[in-house]
């Protein structure tokens, strides 16, 4: 089976910035892309940020020039930095990823999984 679990949230004052983590461990073969969602109260799920093994990255228009996705291959890590904060921030925030699962039968593609979340709360 493969894990997520994600880390970095808290309470923030406008302006100020976070660094969520995301380690996925378990029978991964490889991982194609990482990315990060969020889901405020009474909203739906959102995408924030993806990044793919080429190094491709896209952000939502909501958080372009604010925040910033990174990855660890080698850890199966994906990271998001998030400056410049704003109340309208303030979310749950998810890590999904697309990646091959290793099997007693060989490689299985396309799968995906994510994590249960991190709270981030922008508020002063």
């Amino acid at each position: 089976q493969v894990q997520l679990v994600e880390s970095g949230g808290g309470l923030v004052q406008p302006g100020g910035s976070l660094r969520l983590s995301c380690v996925a461990s378990g029978s991964i073969f490889s991982i194609n892309a990482m990315e990060w969602y969020r889901q405020a109260p009474g909203k739906e799920r959102e995408l924030v940020a993806g990044s793919t093994s080429d190094g491709s990255t896209n952000y939502a228009d909501f958080v372009k020039g604010r925040f910033t996705i990174s990855r660890d291959n080698a850890k199966n890590t994906v990271f998001l930095q998030m400056n410049s904060l704003k109340p309208e921030d303030t979310a749950v925030y998810y890590c999904r990823i697309d990646f091959s699962l290793s099997t007693i039968w060989g490689v299985k593609n396309d799968i995906n999984a994510w994590g249960k979340g991190t709270l981030v709360t922008v508020s002063s």
